[in-house]
């Protein structure tokens, strides 16, 4: 089966085409990041339009890669939601018409079960049940999932996500956008081990409470408090290590009380913040320090390339759906957002993972990328 996807949530247009016999054939992806750089962040208006620019070219540059006719295609899906409406709306035009010309059925996919999915792309893919760490922009959620659609909420964040606590504090640094990569970059830089470098020291919010939500808008705060005392440049690394070692603190921390509370012992991390060095390295260190007495911790994260928002993902995920519905019966195929007969479409800018159903317990095994 050779589905399409196409991503247009926010600031990255997407197109991939996957097969499920063969697995990822071709995918483009333009990002707009040079674009909202000069505003510091992403402009609503400005995303759309260049979505309607860029989409059609990146479609056809795919199915020339991947050297199949549009006819080919057996399902497009598309992300319906979460994300910014404008954006979304230009994803499901496209995808819709699409459908219609070639009478093939579309799929609306949850942006976020793409994100939670796409490590099943990897060399190393995890196997049901298993923990999820969802870092993706505005989201940070930590979810047991036991299933394609069988997701149960652990905990959230109560104000910023992780993603939003990187851009703010990189902005107060005076990082441009997008400033998760740029702050890292810069906290690379520092040398603790030096004699005259500064000690900061930020909070870690919430890493000792009982529940497994998260808080990360208090560190912003802290940040601000410490550049408005005065931050001298040769500094500025430093600060930027503790503003790291603070966040990937707590997500780490939260994750394993996850498992030890469900008593799993598989972690999936997923989402843009899970390309983060100090965070793969700070789980590598867990995993080799797990009570050895309990099965072996192993963690899993979508391959580099499918970190960020991408076609890939969506593809991916409108084939385990569009298989499972099919294989559990015709009353399955419209409850897992499937339309055979596309004559409208609709977007969910706000929209809980939670509300997904479940359509089966485990999706069909993927092919490697």
């Amino acid at each position: 089966m050779l589905v399409l996807g196409i991503e247009t949530s926010c600031d990255e247009t997407g197109v991939a085409l996957y097969d499920t016999d063969h697995g990822l054939q071709a995918q483009a992806l333009h990002s707009q990041v040079a674009m909202h750089n000069r505003y510091g962040g992403v402009v609503p208006e400005l995303a759309s339009r260049d979505h309607v620019e860029r989409l059609v070219p990146l479609l056809e540059q795919v199915m020339a890669d991947a050297q199949r006719p549009l006819s080919a295609i057996d399902a497009i899906a598309y992300t319906q939601g979460p994300g910014l409406a404008g954006a979304l709306l230009v994803g499901a035009s496209v995808a819709t018409a699409l459908a219609m010309s070639l009478d093939r059925p579309v799929i609306g996919v949850h942006h976020l079960e793409g994100h939670l999915l796409s490590p099943l792309l990897s060399d190393d893919p995890p196997e049901f049940p298993f923990v999820a760490l969802l870092v993706s922009g505005g989201h940070t959620q930590l979810l047991r999932v036991d299933g394609l659609g069988a997701y149960t909420l652990l905990g959230e964040t109560v104000d910023d996500a992780a993603g939003e606590a990187f851009d703010k504090s990189a902005k107060l640094l005076e990082l441009g956008y997008p400033g998760g990569p740029a702050l890292s970059a810069l906290a690379a830089q520092a040398d603790p081990t030096r004699p005259d470098a500064p000690r900061f020291t930020l909070p870690r919010p919430k890493l000792k409470s009982d529940d497994l939500d998260f808080s990360f808008s208090g560190l912003k705060t802290a940040v601000l408090t410490q550049v408005k005392k005065g931050l001298a440049p040769e500094h500025r690394p430093d600060l930027a290590r503790e503003v790291e070692e603070a966040i990937t603190d707590v997500l780490v921390g939260k994750a394993l009380k996850a498992l030890k509370q469900t008593g799993l012992s598989r972690l999936v991390i997923s989402g843009g913040v899970s390309a983060n060095r100090r965070l793969r390295a700070k789980l590598a260190e867990a995993s080799a320090r797990w009570p050895a007495k309990k099965a072996p911790l192993r963690v899993h994260f979508p391959p580099l390339a499918l970190c960020t928002d991408n076609g890939a993902m969506i593809a991916y995920a409108g084939a385990c759906r569009l298989a499972a519905a099919k294989a559990a019966g015709p009353e399955a195929v419209p409850l897992a957002g499937i339309d055979t007969q596309p004559l409208r479409f609709d977007v969910r800018p706000r929209w809980p993972l939670e509300e997904l159903p479940a359509v089966s317990a485990h999706p069909p095994a993927a092919a490697g990328i």
